[in-house]
């Protein structure tokens, strides 16, 4: 009975099994994590290359009269423009996440990450939409001005209500769900963290 009452249970504790962290399907998110967000970085300068040269070839091809429709088309591709030279500044940090770095090191790179993107999901983001919106404004001011009154309204309506639909709708749902993919990664490589250093 005596012997009941010594039972050490620090060093119980220690002799249980603990489950290990799985860095392999840590490592596996991690690269799945990288390839995506370098997939995205292309699509985007591809898309955004070839609307500008679009543009530039409605510039060219119809040769607008009016000088808003000029500086319309210069500040739709200017915010175009601005916005993939930022966001291209990912694309090092992407790059830079390889396999022979330490758990800390992946955590410093994903937090680099989280910061230049919260960056580019707020200050870069409202710059591009206001840019691009009254870049598209002053473009289409030439054309509306041959419009009625009606169809004038109509066009502009139209455009802002589909400006308005992806800053409150479809924006916001794209920031949630990079947030939810960096967010879980620097959780699992936090806990990774933790358990080794217990």
């Amino acid at each position: 009975m005596n012997n009941d009452n010594n039972i050490d249970f620090k060093d119980l504790w220690k002799k249980q099994s603990v489950s290990q962290p799985d860095l392999t399907d840590l490592l596996a998110r991690l690269t799945k994590f990288k390839k995506a967000a370098l997939r995205s970085l292309w699509m985007i300068n591809i898309m955004l290359s070839v609307t500008s040269l679009f543009i530039v070839f409605i510039w060219i091809y119809y040769q607008p009269q009016f000088i808003s429709t000029k500086i319309g088309i210069v500040l739709t591709i200017l915010a175009m423009v601005v916005y993939v030279f930022v966001y291209n500044k990912l694309m090092s940090d992407y790059k830079n996440i390889d396999s022979t770095q330490t758990n800390q090191e992946y955590l410093q790179k994903l937090i680099a990450i989280k910061k230049k993107q919260q960056f580019l999901q707020t200050k870069m983001m409202s710059f591009y939409f206001i840019a691009l919106t009254v870049g598209i404004c002053l473009y289409m001011y030439e054309y509306a001005s041959r419009m009625s009154a009606l169809g004038a309204s109509l066009t502009y309506g139209i455009t802002l209500l589909w400006m308005l639909f992806n800053w409150f709708y479809i924006r916001p749902k794209q920031i949630k769900k990079q947030q939810e993919k960096i967010n879980t990664l620097i959780e699992k490589f936090e806990e990774v963290n933790n358990q080794l250093k217990s």
